[in-house]
């Protein structure tokens, strides 16, 4: 879309345009800012929302630098996706623009490596590290890639036969070609979602993961709110996590494990988190957490009363979902979902001709379902009505 002669609207660079940043390109739509998005996916579903598209990886720094000084953008924002939060702030103190953190911030917060060393220092409690050939390791563990956000590279060891070909597949997805290697906490998984005011942590929605495992036809996992444990001891290892890692400004999405011995910080992002987390606070609380976010990467700093916010609801859901193996043809039943009760929206990731490979932990999304309900198990219910009434058809693929 092109701006009205005479006019100026600010100009906000958003990299990634898929479907961890529907939420903020949503938000930044209501606002009339003039949103140029970057994707390398021609097809990635945000572009829909954008004034203009830019066919462009969000992880190449010298290409997204070139486009915003192209476009004097205002404002740049990595919403949803770990490495990109790096690279805005690189980019925004190269062009002297405003952004909630700092490089050197955005390294601890991109880095698993860098962020377990400072949060050993700070004394946040964290997993356990170890090396791959320690004789104590703890089976299971956890082997992961150290800059790669989700379950790229991320394997669950069950004993030390699997431990070979974890490290490989880790290796292989690290940019840097390294692997951590970390116990697992066995305990509940909790996500604290909140917003940095001027050093002040705020939290907002604190979710449980329920996950399917392995992941059945048709729902994948889900983030509930509220959660069903005590929360205080995780938010505040959240807080401490922040501000060990100088997160003073913006939102932060915090994993945090329940273990037996307490809370432990998985890992911490700068951003809002990926798994439409921000459109459930908003649905939860009233609280337009991707709006926030679109304040920040302009320089504003939005006003105390998110503090005082109340539940708009007595529980929210996203719901993600799964497709079966083979070539999508179309999704039926989509308006039936919708208008059931307490169903805020369904989104549909993938549109027609895309292959859908093999269910297995991480699986591509095919899309998700946010709910309310008087509380979270009657949000959840809602949610599973709603996928219920999807119809997902596709074509086996030839043996």
């Amino acid at each position: 879309m092109a701006e009205r002669p005479g006019s100026r609207r600010p100009h906000l660079l958003v990299l990634g345009a898929g479907a961890a940043q529907l939420g903020l390109l949503e938000a930044a739509r209501r606002r009339d800012l003039y949103v140029i998005a970057v994707d390398r996916d021609p097809g990635a579903p945000g572009f829909a929302l954008a004034d203009e598209r830019a066919v462009l990886s969000s992880e190449d720094e010298l290409g997204v630098e070139r486009l915003a000084r192209a476009r004097s953008v205002d404002g740049l924002v990595s919403p949803g996706a770990d490495w990109p939060v790096g690279l805005a702030a690189r980019v925004a103190e190269k062009l002297g623009l405003p952004h909630p953190i700092d490089g050197a911030t955005a390294v601890l917060a991109t880095t698993k490596t860098r962020q377990r060393e400072r949060l050993a220092a700070t004394g946040v409690p964290q997993p356990q590290l170890y090396a791959p050939d320690d004789l104590a390791l703890p089976f299971p563990c956890v082997v992961k890639a150290p800059d790669r956000q989700g379950q790229r590279g991320l394997t669950l060891v069950r004993d030390r036969a699997e431990l070979g070909p974890a490290l490989a597949s880790a290796v292989a997805e690290s940019r840097s070609g390294g692997a951590l290697v970390e116990e697992l906490v066995d305990g509940p998984e909790l996500t604290v979602n909140a917003v940095s005011l001027d050093g002040r942590f705020v939290p907002l929605t604190v979710t449980d993961r329920l996950t399917a495992e392995p992941p059945a036809f048709g729902v994948a996992l889900a983030h509930a709110w509220p959660s069903a444990h005590e929360t205080a001891a995780a938010v505040e290892v959240a807080r401490v996590a922040a501000e060990a890692l100088g997160v003073l400004h913006g939102p932060s999405y915090t994993q945090v494990r329940l273990g037996p011995d307490g809370p432990r910080v998985v890992e911490l992002a700068a951003r809002l988190g990926g798994g439409h987390d921000a459109e459930l606070c908003r649905a939860a609380l009233g609280v337009d957490l991707a709006d926030l976010a679109v304040s920040f990467a302009l320089g504003e700093r939005p006003s105390d009363t998110v503090s005082q916010a109340l539940p708009a609801v007595g529980g929210a859901c996203v719901l993600f979902l799964v497709a079966p193996e083979g070539t999508l043809r179309r999704v039926e039943g989509v308006a039936e979902a919708e208008a059931l009760a307490g169903i805020e929206w369904v989104r549909l990731y993938r549109q027609a001709g895309w292959r859908f490979g093999p269910l297995r932990r991480g699986a591509d999304r095919a899309g998700a379902i946010l709910a309310v309900g008087d509380d979270r198990d009657d949000a959840l219910a809602r949610a599973r009505r709603a996928a219920e009434a999807l119809r997902f058809l596709v074509d086996a693929d030839a043996p």
